[in-house]
């Protein structure tokens, strides 16, 4: 239902009172085609597959979610009314194109993190009501999704801090009220608040913007003191520290640039040349 929803919105968006050129042409089956001018790794496909429900389009895939494609490569083959079709065209797109380069960016920073035992976190830096959509596209390109939201981690950010006086009588306050399966993630920024969060009892904490050298004496001192908790690693994350990051001995390593640096990849949709009949 959140993806019908979601989707009927999208349409609503680019079809406003209705589509001009449904109203003066004539319905007829067509089939269309989506062809990769780039290089990518797909995303969309879950989308899609709901949105052909909702208007009785047949579908012929022949890429996967989380699948490479190349340049020149059909990804997929859509029959239909024609009307429907084309008033979907640029809707079509832009979920595919939108997820794909989420995705294909995504799977460049795993690539980076191949044979670390690294995951690689997304984080809230999302667009505005695009969250689940984005998120997925994370997971497309063989990302791990960070928190959806407020309401499933409590994450102790600097704000936060600045707000609690005694953050041991906090945590224990925390553990009476909060869900027995939410975890709670404290972020620090120097090695002493990194102890003081451990002692106080945080399931994962956060290295924010630390050096390497400040990230591997955490988890020294972690892995000697406190070993069940994670270490998540975020802040001036790119393709070229990522992998001297995984090498520290963090848990993760979060970023948001997998979403919002994501350049759109090329996709186009055709529609096949209908026969003559003599």
């Amino acid at each position: 239902m959140l993806k019908e929803n979601f989707l009927k919105a999208l349409i609503s968006e680019d079809i406003g009172r209705g589509d001009l050129f449904s109203r003066i042409s004539e319905s007829k089956e067509i089939r269309a085609f989506i062809i990769a001018k780039s290089d990518g790794v797909f995303g969309g496909r879950e989308y899609i597959d709901v949105l052909a429900q909702m208007y009785n389009l047949t579908l012929m895939w022949e890429v996967r979610d989380g699948e490479s494609f190349q340049q020149g490569d059909k990804l997929l083959f859509v029959t239909g009314d024609s009307k429907s079709i084309l008033s979907l065209e640029r809707s079509i797109l832009d979920i595919v194109l939108h997820a794909s380069s989420i995705a294909t960016l995504t799977a460049k920073y795993v690539q980076k993190l191949k044979n670390t035992g690294v995951k690689l976190l997304d984080t809230r830096k999302t667009r505005p009501l695009l969250r689940e959509f984005e998120k997925y596209a994370v997971r497309c390109g063989g990302g791990i999704n960070h928190r959806m939201g407020l309401d499933d981690c409590l994450m102790l950010k600097d704000t936060h801090l600045q707000t609690i006086d005694d953050l041991d009588l906090f945590m224990q306050e925390v553990r009476e009220k909060i869900p027995f399966t939410s975890k709670v993630e404290i972020e620090c920024e120097t090695f002493d608040m990194v102890k003081k969060a451990m002692k106080a009892g945080a399931d994962i904490v956060m290295c924010d913007n630390m050096s390497l050298e400040e990230t591997k004496e955490v988890v020294a001192f972690r892995s000697a003191y406190y070993p069940h908790i994670l270490l998540e690693a975020s802040g001036n994350v790119t393709m070229k520290t990522i992998g001297p990051i995984a090498q520290t001995g963090v848990d993760a390593i979060s970023s948001g640039s997998i979403i919002h640096q994501a350049n759109w990849i090329d996709l186009s949709m055709k529609v096949e040349k209908q026969k003559v009949e003599s």
